[in-house]
């Protein structure tokens, strides 16, 4: 099936302060500042850290988290995870869901962690954009995540697109995803059919429709193409090819221009780029450049 590639999010590293932040009072005799270009890096013992309440990653790949666990009992952490602290003796764990779980299989008692302040949003939202920038997170748990900033703290999708460095329409599509039946989100999650064919099951006007075509799409693998060609005579009147929309949105994004996709019943087509002056070409070109 084809894969939906996931760009890059905003960094972790623009939402880590770049100065040291207070020192937490003393616990344990192990935990010793270590030194990290710029940044406090404390071992913290893996028994003080809760797990994150805004992790928004829900599957995790027990075969990659094998392999973890054997890199971890070698080499030990070699990326801190980010924690903010809850008073006394504990911390709540904002980023490093995978390496902290590793860990504690693996049987280390400490791990490396970065200790910062953070509101209840933020925690959500720098969880969010380390599984983005690692493409960890399935379509369905990203859209889960983008739907819980908008309902739980009140953002538009466009702030959630600047806030996760998306595209407005980028986010809508994601979040589109969570109409679709419960049995086709799964299949989402474990990687049996691509965000792609989800968008252009979406075209479908019924969820019937849409059941029907998902199975018969399992039984023939189809790709996202043949997924379309079989839409296409079902569509509803006027209905735009989700697939094409996302493809322009992503275009107009990098080339801040108007872009507009053609395609014919075999696949053929050509993209049109729009400016409005020769400046505005030659922008348009240096960005091609680039």
């Amino acid at each position: 099936m084809m894969q939906r590639q996931s760009g890059l999010g905003r960094g972790l590293g623009a939402l880590i302060p770049q100065k040291p932040v207070d020192e937490p009072r003393p616990i344990h005799e192990e935990r010793q500042p270590i030194e990290d270009t710029g940044k406090r890096v404390l071992d913290i013992p893996i028994s003080d850290i809760e797990r994150n309440p805004h992790q928004p990653r829900k599957h995790f790949d027990h075969g990659e988290l094998e392999d973890l666990i054997s890199s971890i009992r070698e080499h030990g952490v070699l990326q801190p995870i980010v924690v903010t602290p809850q008073g006394g003796d504990k911390y709540q764990l904002i980023a490093g869901e995978r390496r902290l779980r590793a860990s504690t299989i693996a049987g280390m008692k400490t791990i490396p962690a970065i200790v910062r302040e953070a509101t209840e949003l933020q925690k959500l939202e720098l969880a969010i954009i380390e599984n983005v920038q690692r493409a960890d997170l399935n379509p369905i748990d990203e859209a889960i995540a983008y739907q819980k900033l908008i309902d739980e703290f009140g953002m538009t999708q466009e702030d959630v697109g600047i806030k996760m460095g998306k595209s407005r329409p980028y986010v809508a599509n994601a979040v589109r995803l969570l109409q679709l039946p419960e049995e086709i989100k799964q299949a989402m999650v474990e990687k049996k059919i691509s965000a792609s064919n989800g968008r252009t099951l979406l075209s479908l006007p019924t969820e019937q429709e849409r059941l029907e075509l998902f199975k018969a799409m399992l039984a023939g693998n189809f790709t996202v193409r043949q997924t379309e060609e079989r839409v296409s005579v079902r569509r509803l009147p006027h209905a735009l090819d989700p697939n094409i929309s996302a493809a322009e949105d992503r275009l107009r994004a990098k080339l801040h221009t108007k872009v507009t996709i053609k395609r014919d019943g075999k696949g053929k087509g050509e993209i049109r780029l729009a400016f409005g002056s020769d400046e505005d070409l030659q922008s348009l070109l240096d960005r091609l450049d680039r």
